[in-house]
């Protein structure tokens, strides 16, 4: 992408009013269309939303294909896609703006301050899509799966809040459901190597972005595992 296209793209963004962004982790506030400051910690139902319908946060949500798509399957209920490149969510926003989908909206923060942007409880589940998987053991704490996030995330959910991962590495999969096994108060719910070898368990997992779609021309698995943590 062109930097004229990405600056472009980081202009309109700042007139979306689905889109509320972080410009410095080191003291968290957000943004809102037009450069407004705005507190929204504890209040994403009735000061965006405007309704009580449960939320879904997707975690480095990329170009914001699932969220989009997640909230056309479920319109009653809410999905705020997750990402820290404003390039990236330009196009799901953008997306759910012209079909007036006013149950998706985007936030552009790094996913370890996540904790300063909601209430305890206040997110029903999580998502987490094709991130990338650190391979590396030394970037092990990186993996949005670690013990590390995993605390992060109890900051934000419900008590037993539910939780996806749905990838293609094995390595991270596996990576994942130890981290489960490890952890007295995650319960694993399901879990499945090759989704597609058999009928979905879960009709959400049939929503396949552009790099699942690269994933499985390129003859690799889609592993899912659904579990709750405490």
């Amino acid at each position: 992408m062109s930097r004229k296209n990405k600056l472009r793209k980081f202009a309109e963004i700042l007139d979306f009013p689905n889109v509320y962004e972080c410009y410095n982790v080191q003291q968290p506030a957000l943004v809102g269309a037009g450069m407004q400051e705005v507190e929204l910690r504890g209040h994403w139902h009735d000061q965006h939303f405007g309704n009580a319908h449960p939320i879904t946060l997707e975690l480095a949500c990329g170009g914001g294909e699932y969220t989009v798509a997640l909230a056309r399957q479920f319109p009653d209920r809410n999905f705020i896609g997750v990402d820290i490149k404003g390039n990236r969510i330009w196009k799901g926003a953008k997306t759910a703006l012209e079909e007036n989908r006013t149950n998706a909206a985007f936030l552009r923060t790094r996913i370890e301050v996540i904790g300063a942007f909601f209430a305890p409880g206040e997110i029903d589940e999580i998502w987490i899509t094709f991130p990338d998987p650190f391979p590396r053991a030394s970037k092990e704490n990186r993996r949005l799966t670690s013990a590390y996030f995993l605390e992060k995330y109890r900051e934000i959910l419900r008590p037993g809040g539910l939780m996806h991962l749905k990838h293609d590495d094995p390595g991270f999969y596996q990576f994942t459901l130890d981290t489960i096994a490890a952890d007295p108060r995650c319960q694993l719910l399901y879990a499945n190597d090759d989704i597609y070898a058999s009928p979905l368990a879960y009709p959400e997992l049939g929503i396949r972005t552009r790099y699942e779609s690269m994933h499985l021309e390129a003859g690799k698995t889609i592993k899912y595992v659904r579990f709750t943590i405490s």
